[in-house]
């Protein structure tokens, strides 16, 4: 496994060493924390072009990968970072896997793939109109998958993420969002909710929604993970499969707020400005696909999402570790 130090991957790991999978994770930590890798998974400390080869030739029957770069403002300002990286990274790991003759990948898509989609909910059919060169740089792996599946015999699923949220709290093991630059909406209410920051800041509220904010798709990272020990075993020789990962409801950034503020019991204050450019009003995913092809279906809601994400959240704060 690729990048499982980080918030995903080392979710995806938990479960994977849960099921009794050996597990063997890859992580440069440039992004991840070491202290995330479940107990029972084996870490290698080191990089993608360096190392996969080596940890490949170890036995490995086949490859999650996580590890990329993933903030759209940074892959604005610097896209050639995000094009050797997200893209240049993962042909050395193809290569690599088909040198050491492992044939199957389940990779870490994104909804960023889609841009700003005609219609919701967005269907894997739909136009592919990536608007950052992290969206695009994400496209094109998927491309070269299917190129790999078709040239080579591998078997790949890409899973499309739209908004990840909550946490994995299971006996001792607790894991959740901690990044350096945190961008997601969530864990930011909650640090207000903490007092890690003054007020919430909410961009527009004049979108052409029912109360005016932003209406995006929200998916427990449980949820998540479940999809992806099913993909593992759906990877199929010679296919490429593409899958849409979201609850199929919508929830608002107000109507977020407030589930946040109930669960936590606090005000939580915000404060509305101007929007950020080229945010969709709306952004929700079909996932019918994976639940007729896989029998995946989400069963946590917004409510359990931001209840486990505070509790993860709390833990951190009460041990120093914010």
């Amino acid at each position: 496994m690729t990048g499982g130090a980080g918030y995903i991957g080392s979710v995806v790991a938990a479960r994977l060493v849960a099921e009794g999978h050996d597990v063997v994770v890859l992580d440069d930590l440039s992004t991840g924390h070491a202290d995330a890798v479940p107990r029972g998974a084996m870490f290698v400390h080191g990089d993608l072009r360096a190392d996969a080869a080596g940890v490949l030739n170890g036995g490995i029957e086949a490859v999650l990968h996580f590890a990329a770069r993933s903030l759209v403002g940074e892959s604005v300002a610097n896209p050639a970072l995000y094009w050797a990286s997200n893209l240049g990274g993962t042909l050395a790991l193809l290569e690599a896997m088909r040198v050491a003759g492992v044939r199957s990948i389940v990779f870490s898509s994104t909804a960023a793939t889609y841009g700003e989609p005609d219609s919701v909910p967005v269907r894997e059919s739909a136009p592919a109109r990536p608007t950052s060169p992290y969206g695009a740089s994400k496209l094109a792996v998927d491309t070269v998958l299917a190129e790999y599946c078709l040239m080579h015999g591998f078997g790949a699923v890409s899973l499309r993420y739209f908004n990840v949220a909550g946490a994995y709290l299971e006996g001792d093991v607790r894991l959740g969002e901690r990044h350096a630059r945190e961008t997601h909406l969530i864990p930011n209410i909650l640090s207000v909710a903490l007092g890690g920051q003054e007020e919430l800041s909410i961009f527009g509220d004049d979108y052409p929604t029912a109360d005016g904010s932003c209406v995006r798709d929200y998916i427990h990272v449980r949820d998540l993970a479940d999809a992806h020990l099913l993909a593992l075993a759906g990877c199929t020789p010679g296919r490429h499969a593409v899958y849409n990962l979201g609850n199929g409801n919508g929830y608002s950034t107000f109507e977020v707020l407030a589930a946040c503020r109930e669960v936590t019991g606090t005000e939580i204050p915000a404060r509305v400005g101007g929007r950020r450019p080229g945010d969709p009003a709306v952004l929700i995913a079909s996932s019918e696909l994976i639940g007729l092809e896989l029998n995946w279906r989400p069963e946590r809601d917004l409510s359990a999402m931001v209840r486990d994400a505070w509790d993860f959240a709390r833990w951190r704060w009460r041990d120093g570790r914010a």
